[in-house]
């Protein structure tokens, strides 16, 4: 059975094989996948179609599965399933992995250039290099030529891969250089991560990156907007969070690509004798090495790399932020030696930092917890007042219209104060071929319901049908100003939904402990205090349960009004739009949404449900008696919020406004009664200076809260 050269997939039956015969095709498999592997992933040049690939993959785990004695650790097939671990464990490296010397100045290259030229014949290695910049001709670096390999510096993790007898051993990210944290678990999951080379040395322990490619990366936050999760701020954050994961399961089948490029031990063979052999054994044993790769021995090569690179930046799948300058020559490496936390012989040249002018790499769209569709830029990172950004609002279609930005557009970003990142204008790019126009997807991107146009906006309106919504559902409901389930935030809320443990809210009254500890940060105490905190919600008063709900344009000032109007959920259910409107404060929108939500036939079931679990909301009769809104000096007071607080969410410091009868609102106008300044504030503080509106700081804001 040849599964390399000829992939036959005429598989006899499995009940035909005996366990001898399947010993042999497994074998047979396991060395014709771990073949295909190395052609797609190292020498990128694959050899079968996707389609066979699958077809041999999947007759390998159906024989793995009916002969479970003839399963092995480092089989293909290992790469998905497996157990969470308890906690990432410290491993020491076999040799230390130090950090790189950067610079961003020619001057500086030079400099260094010609300290290797000059201590080619065995000069003064003492000292960290004072005396580089000496000398009118130290930036020529032209003298003579000096044997030098040149590779991309990756904006990726840094690793630390093991193998033994040709056989991964385990892996661990850098950590300080001498001790790092055991992630051989998801190594294991990471198809570009050999399990098995080539005619390898007996042991080697070589250094490596594993990072996200660009465009799995936009894949990624994609998938992560859409559901309504903060995207990952950059490609190695992205890599750095998937290894770092205790569920190897998290990592299986995410798009993440290695390069290795550096020996820290060897046994069984010597080691090469330069660094660019070095990097062709690498190949050569199955380890995937950078094609960007080049020798070059004078400071006029250096220059023309770092010009090229830096030109590709933005077209590279790998994300990359300068150039290694490398001596090539292993033995003299050895002479030159280490300063304390870096090599003499090597110098990273970095690349000018990215300013607010970016790529606009894709455009998707994020559903909302109350189902609305916000068009969401993904862009090339790009550093923007000191802070990383890798999206930006699009705020609805008509925007984008107006903007007419595409993919593949360069864009202007702002970060002004309180809001998250914007587009401020499209950048000409003359004789550029523009990507079609952006348009609304016509069905939801989670669920696949049909959407419907509100105004302005797209909405789906599957409800808590939608898994997005879902996800944004229970964080709501559990929220302080709502049930108050202590224990129960978004990532929680997320990982309930992705395990199928809760697919509404009623589902959260039935989890049970051995439920949560399956999850990760959860043990038995954690799982324990979650249920408890859940039982306890099991009674809530009605202004707390409706807002809880999470009905479009309901806060908690519009939850107690209606509260105080119907008196019982069983009313408020049998409210007409004739009734709501009645009401003061209930306008035309209002009234439609509350019907609206309470029509859906989903959300009538998850009430039924709700009930069956144990949940009984307490009429206002039942309650407390309510102090009354109007009551608090606080009452018809529009506020605006501005800038990050220290002791509130957004969202919390608007419902504490709306619980005492005010109201917020997003814009400054001569309506506003008191704009409050948190951290970082943006131009509404201004605006609301020059308007004579009063200006609170979070002590001021407290205070005012707590008056009566």
């Amino acid at each position: 059975m040849d599964f390399k050269h000829h992939p036959s997939t005429d598989f006899r039956p499995l009940e035909a094989l005996s366990r001898d015969q399947a010993a042999d095709e497994i074998e047979a498999l396991r060395e014709g996948i771990r073949h295909h592997d190395y052609l797609y992933y190292v020498k990128t040049e694959p050899a079968i179609s996707d389609a066979v690939y699958d077809q041999l993959f999947d007759r390998l785990q159906a024989l793995e599965a009916e002969f479970p004695s003839l399963q092995s650790e480092n089989s293909p097939t290992q790469r998905i399933g497996a157990e969470p671990v308890s906690a990432l464990n410290k491993r020491e490296h076999r040799a230390a992995m130090l950090s790189l010397e950067s610079v961003q100045n020619d001057d500086e290259v030079a400099d260094f250039i010609k300290r290797l030229q000059r201590d080619a014949g065995g000069g003064d290695n003492d000292g960290d290099g004072d005396d580089a910049g000496g000398g009118d001709d130290a930036g020529d670096g032209n003298q003579g030529p000096v044997a030098l390999v040149l590779e991309p510096k990756f904006d990726g993790l840094s690793i630390e891969l093991i193998y033994d007898q040709g056989v991964f051993s385990s892996g661990s990210t850098r950590g300080d250089g001498y001790t790092g944290e055991d992630i051989s678990h998801n190594l294991r999951r990471a198809a570009a991560v050999p399990m098995r080379l080539h005619k390898a040395p007996r042991h080697l322990a070589v250094r490596a990156e594993i990072f996200m490619p660009r465009s799995g990366f936009t894949a990624l936050n994609r998938e992560r907007v859409q559901r309504g999760d903060e995207p990952f701020a950059n490609p190695r954050n992205a890599a750095a969070g998937l290894m770092r994961q205790l569920d190897p399961n998290r990592v299986a089948g995410r798009p993440l690509d290695l390069f290795c490029y550096e020996l820290l031990e060897i046994d069984g063979e010597a080691a090469p004798a330069t660094h660019h052999q070095l990097l062709e054994r690498l190949a050569d044993w199955g380890l995937k090495t950078c094609p960007l790769n080049r020798n070059a021995e004078h400071l006029d090569d250096v220059r023309a790399y770092h010009a090229e690179l830096e030109g590709q930046r933005d077209t590279l799948d790998v994300e990359i932020d300068g150039v290694v300058i490398k001596l090539d020559d292993r033995a003299r490496r050895e002479t030159l030696g280490v300063r304390a936390r870096s090599p003499r012989w090597a110098l990273a040249w970095k690349f000018a930092p990215r300013e607010e002018i970016t790529t606009l790499e894709e455009i998707t769209v994020q559903v909302g917890r109350t189902g609305i569709l916000t068009p969401i830029a993904l862009l090339q990172p790009v550093d923007v007042g000191g802070v990383t950004v890798s999206r930006a609002t699009l705020h609805n279609a008509d925007e984008v219209q107006r903007k007419d930005v595409r993919p593949g557009d360069q864009v202007r970003i702002i970060r002004a104060g309180d809001v998250i990142p914007e587009i401020a204008e499209r950048i000409e790019q003359p004789g550029q071929t523009r990507a079609l126009s952006f348009a609304m997807p016509e069905h939801c991107p989670v669920c696949s319901t049909e959407i419907i146009r509100d105004g302005a906006y797209h909405r789906c309106p599957a409800g808590l049908a939608c898994e997005a919504q879902l996800v944004g559902q229970i964080t709501h409901y559990a929220s302080r100003d709502a049930l108050d389930i202590d224990g129960l935030g978004e990532e929680t809320a997320r990982q309930l939904v992705e395990r199928g443990l809760v697919h509404d809210l009623a589902d959260l009254y039935r989890l049970e402990t051995q439920d949560l500890e399956a999850m990760e940060g959860f043990g038995e105490t954690a799982a324990r205090n979650l249920v408890q905190a859940i039982d306890r919600a099991r009674r809530p008063s009605l202004q707390r349960f409706v807002y809880a709900l999470g009905i479009r344009h309901i806060g908690a000032r519009m939850a107690t009004v209606l509260t105080r109007r119907f008196g019982s959920l069983d009313a408020l259910l049998k409210a007409d739009r004739t009734a709501l409107e009645r009401i003061p404060e209930v306008g035309p929108e209002i009234a439609a949404a509350v019907v609206a939500f309470f029509d859906n036939a989903d959300n009538r079931q998850v009430l039924e449900k709700l009930r069956d679990a144990g949940v009984e909301v307490e009429d206002v009769s039942e309650q407390e008696p309510a102090q009354a809104d109007d009551s608090h000096r606080l009452s018809g007071k529009t506020f605006v919020f501005t800038g990050e607080l220290a002791h509130y969410s957004r969202r919390e410091a608007q419902s504490a406004v709306e619980a005492r009868g005010g109201r917020a609102t997003s814009d400054v106008s001569s309506a506003t009664d008191y704009l409050v300044r948190g951290k970082d504030p943006g131009s509404k503080a201004e605006r609301a200076q020059d308007l004579g509106i009063e200006i609170l700081d979070e002590a001021e804001f407290e205070q005012l809260l707590e008056q009566g």
